[in-house]
């Protein structure tokens, strides 16, 4: 299997490739991304490019299946429209590029609550991106849900740190949909979603996640 993959330095793309990496059932795994990769592995090639001005052509297109884990914050890209870029942008562009070159597969690490018709602007965007992913005729189309992810981020996300220690403290009664979901949790539905390639639009949700299991 070979894999082409977006956001492998954030939290559940660091999971994923993690994952690729140990899985015998992947032979060769391209990252495309803006810095170094912290990663040595003969499977491993990373591609350093500007997301702004992707080469059309490259031979990375070419894959069997694409997973985008790509994903900011409007504080971290320090606009609606910078957001619009990263979380929407990006990703159609990899996905166009992608199908383009006779990729089949394409997973999406999306978010619980993605409605383009949302009255949140993340949401919206979100929603967005999932409904023109789904227009573009993929043979397997897998949108993962999740909802409050844990784990430790690289960039503190204040709203998420407080929300995650409120909700550790109610999980025992809040139904599974509302629980937090784990970054290695969601990699695992991820990757094994590749490697599936599942015909048709396959949506994961924040419940499923959570019967997914640990590693």
């Amino acid at each position: 299997m070979d894999l082409l993959c977006i956001g492998s330095t954030g939290l559940v793309g660091s999971h994923v490739l993690n994952l690729a990496l140990k899985d015998p059932r992947v032979s060769k795994i391209t990252v495309l991304s803006r810095r170094e990769v912290p990663q040595d592995d003969p499977k491993l090639k990373v591609e350093i490019v500007d997301f702004d001005h992707l080469p059309s052509e490259a031979s990375w297109w070419k894959a069997d299946a694409v997973i985008c884990t790509l994903g900011t914050t409007i504080k971290v890209a320090g606009s609606k429209e910078a957001f619009r870029r990263v979380d929407l942008e990006y990703p159609l562009q990899v996905a166009k590029m992608a199908r383009d070159h006779g990729t089949g597969t394409y997973v999406l690490n999306s978010a619980m609550g993605a409605d383009s018709h949302s009255n949140f602007f993340y949401n919206q965007v979100k929603g967005e991106l999932e409904d023109r992913l789904s227009s573009m005729n993929f043979k397997s189309l897998t949108l993962v849900r999740p909802g409050l992810i844990g784990g430790e981020r690289t960039d503190v996300r204040l709203g998420e740190e407080m929300a995650k220690s409120v909700m550790k403290v109610l999980e025992p009664i809040l139904p599974k949909s509302l629980r937090i979901n784990q970054p290695a949790q969601i990699a695992k539905a991820i990757l094994e979603a590749a490697l599936a390639q599942e015909k048709g639009v396959k949506i994961i949700s924040s419940k499923e996640l959570l019967g997914s299991g640990t590693l």
